[in-house]
């Protein structure tokens, strides 16, 4: 049986909620995690919230991280990382309560305390993907965002589409490979992908912040961008290039029964700096590389329907919290669903928490409204 009242014990002793905001992470997107939580550690209010930040090393270690925001912070000239600590911070049930202990060699566990709610700001695979959500569905523990299923569907480009197909939504067209496709037979893959013509993006299927992702304007540049995406992920999404514009839409749960909130749709433009597309420089790095119109200047009726589709999508993949969705938008109106994002970068700059500023809520409130939404939901089975 699961306890529905908000709080344990302890916690009903405590003023604040606790909140362990976890970052960093085993995948490639590590520093993009990092950035992400410098963004939350600097808005979430603390005067309402004990915040602890527990960092993940790439070696997957569980470590007491800094508050400080600087620390985790993202330049061309550096990327952020969780480094190792002789202490490691794990998660346990003692006594009915939610427990973070701190251990290191030779000296007895000490204990943190209690944690109300999780909020894992992490990116890629061994966070975004499901596992870390497993992971708290096991010990009990209210988290913020989507559960298992909606987190793996969400990081897995092929699975996804083939969850929007079923949904009656309009996906591009596009080839998934496998490694032993690729390894067994990549003549019949680069015939499959000829017939997609070119342009093609090619991608890595279980990465996202455009890691390991390449523009191939022709077959003979076909197999050095398969060998790049590889290097990130052995299973491939190729996608045929669609002429369009990029329109993005922010997701929100809504509350008890309520349907999802969607935010006013957005328009990414990339200036210019050499790049082909919307890359992790210019999400990341280059400050004026992107910017975001918001709502997007499409007609009324196109704005509206991106927030139905969008709302479609959220349901579709059984996400939980917060999403973002992107679309092409054609010359002809059709509005074609690219992907869903169920832990979309959230940096102040990040296009879903502006994208939501923009439609009247912004950064700091938002935060409130996701550990809400964890802190009221319940575990396991829903």
């Amino acid at each position: 049986m699961h306890d529905d009242n908000l709080a344990a014990p302890e916690s009903a002793r405590r003023a604040k909620p606790r909140v362990a905001v976890l970052f960093g992470g085993r995948s490639s997107e590590h520093a993009v995690s990092c950035v992400t939580a410098a963004g939350v550690l600097g808005a979430i209010n603390k005067d309402k919230y004990d915040v602890i930040p527990i960092g993940i090393a790439k070696s997957g270690q569980w470590v007491l991280a800094a508050a400080d925001t600087a620390r985790w912070s993202l330049s061309a000239a550096s990327l952020p990382e969780v480094p190792a600590s002789s202490e490691t911070v794990t998660l346990a049930e003692i006594g009915g309560e939610h427990q973070l202990i701190v251990a290191s060699p030779d000296t007895v566990p000490r204990e943190l305390g209690t944690v109300d709610v999780v909020f894992p700001l992490l990116h890629g695979p061994f966070g975004e993907d499901g596992t870390i959500q497993g992971l708290l569905e096991l010990s009990d523990t209210r988290y913020v965002g989507a559960g298992v299923l909606a987190s793996a569907v969400g990081m897995d480009k092929h699975y996804m589409k083939v969850i929007f197909e079923a949904a009656g939504l309009r996906v591009g067209p596009y080839v998934t490979v496998t490694d032993r496709q690729w390894l067994n037979d990549a003549e019949a893959v680069r015939k499959q992908v000829d017939r997609l013509g070119f342009p093609v993006f090619v991608k890595p299927a279980r990465a996202g912040s455009s890691m390991g992702i390449s523009k191939v304007d022709s077959l003979e540049q076909l197999d050095a961008a398969v060998e790049e995406a590889r290097r990130h992920d052995r299973k491939l999404v190729i996608e045929a290039g669609i002429v369009g514009r990029e329109i993005e839409c922010a997701v929100l749960e809504g509350r008890g029964t309520s349907a999802p909130r969607t935010s006013m749709p957005g328009e990414i433009s990339v200036a210019g700096g050499g790049h082909d597309f919307y890359d992790f420089n210019a999400k990341y790095v280059e400050d004026d590389a992107a910017s975001l119109s918001c709502p997007a200047d499409i007609p009324e009726e196109a704005i509206a329907r991106v927030r139905e589709l969008a709302a479609v999508a959220f349901d579709a993949v059984g996400a939980e919290g917060l999403s973002r969705v992107d679309f092409f938008y054609t010359a002809e109106g059709e509005l074609i669903i690219n992907e869903i994002n169920t832990m979309p970068g959230f940096t102040p700059k990040s296009m879903y928490p502006q994208m939501w500023a923009a439609s009247g809520l912004d950064y700091a409130d938002l935060i409130d409204e996701l550990i809400y939404l964890a802190l009221n939901r319940k575990t396991g089975l829903r």
